[in-house]
């Protein structure tokens, strides 16, 4: 099972990875004419960085304790942070109708959930 819990955080951290590096090096014209990323028109460019700076940072909080041994209760906590990421942005999508993305939403949210129980439950590091 612990095989498992860390494909999911590698799984969840190369996804969030990109998913953030690219928010943080596009501008929000940039990312707003990206056909899945319409949704950026709604936030200023700080808000974009903020959000793309806090999927890096989770991204490395998923795996990096795990491998160091450095202070590990920060990758449960990293899951915890992805799961409210994903509450903030299925209600945006939410709030703009559009559903499709919002299943991909509760996927990544579903994953993070799990890396969260399984980290500070029973395979914690």
């Amino acid at each position: 099972m612990n095989v498992a819990i860390w494909i999911i955080q590698v799984l969840l951290a190369l996804a969030f990875l990109v998913g953030g590096a690219g928010k943080l090096a596009k501008s929000k014209e940039a990312l707003a004419a990206t056909p899945n990323m319409a949704w950026a028109e709604d936030f200023s460019p700080p808000v974009l960085k903020t959000i793309g700076a806090l999927e890096v940072l989770a991204a490395l909080g998923l795996v990096l304790p795990g491998l160091t041994g450095i202070a590990p209760v920060l990758t449960p906590l990293a899951a915890v942070g992805v799961v409210l990421l994903m509450i903030g942005a299925a209600a945006t999508h939410g709030r703009r109708k559009e559903w499709p993305p919002i299943a991909f939403n509760v996927v990544l949210l579903l994953l993070a959930a799990v890396v969260a129980w399984a980290r500070f439950g029973p395979y914690a590091f």
